[in-house]
């Protein structure tokens, strides 16, 4: 008869802080939460809507200094809140793909990005003076590089292109990456506004493209 009892595992002394925790943007990651600046336009895929059931409304934080970007839950009357996702007649929740080109602009200049490439942001759902909010680093961007094709189109890589930094690393380093997702509402971020902010439902296939190629 077998035992169902394990074997009591080997005690070692390790060190974590010698160690990387390795990124998720280096696996599949159709199910985590992401950002999408695209053309102008700004949107989160369906992971983030199915993340906050309930919500409705969102606003839009950047903190400058540290180039992070938050998602926090608001009301419909708050300052510059914008609607994030639509319902279906059959009742599935959909993110929309929002136009904001003035904001769209503003982060390509803050980070050097070019606006004719699209950029996708993994995130990660986090709680910081007792309010959910979806935590962004802009530095992490997933850049998807668009070129000319011989017709004189426009064409769109499928293969996301990393930071270069990130070439001779797997991730960040153990000890720094619990700092990584905590956040202060109070320490420099700042709601913004979406100001030509209509709104364009996402179909099925934009779940992590955010929007057009």
């Amino acid at each position: 008869m077998m035992s169902n009892q394990f074997e009591e595992p080997e005690k070692v002394q390790l060190d974590l802080n010698e160690f990387e925790v390795a990124r998720s943007e280096f696996f599949a990651h159709i199910r985590e939460p992401s950002f999408i600046f695209n053309d102008g336009k700004i949107g989160v895929n369906a992971a983030c809507v199915r993340r906050l059931p309930d919500t409705e409304y969102v606003q839009l934080l950047i903190n400058r200094q540290k180039q992070k970007l938050a998602i926090r839950v608001c009301q419909e009357e708050d300052l510059f809140s914008i609607a994030w996702a639509k319902v279906t007649k059959d009742g599935k929740r959909l993110p929309r793909t929002i136009t904001g080109r003035m904001f769209f602009m503003k982060v390509c200049e803050m980070l050097g990005w070019t606006p004719d490439y699209r950029y996708k942001i993994l995130g990660k759902l986090v709680k910081a003076n007792n309010e959910l909010l979806f935590l962004f680093d802009l530095n992490s961007a997933e850049t998807f590089e668009r070129s000319i094709d011989e017709n004189g189109k426009r064409k769109a890589s499928r293969k996301p292109v990393f930071p270069a930094e990130w070439k001779n690393q797997f991730g960040i380093p153990f000890s720094e990456h619990k700092k990584a997702l905590q956040v202060n509402m109070f320490d420099g971020y700042t709601v913004l506004s979406v100001k030509d902010s209509k709104t364009e439902e996402t179909g099925k296939g934009d779940d992590t493209n955010g929007g057009n190629n």
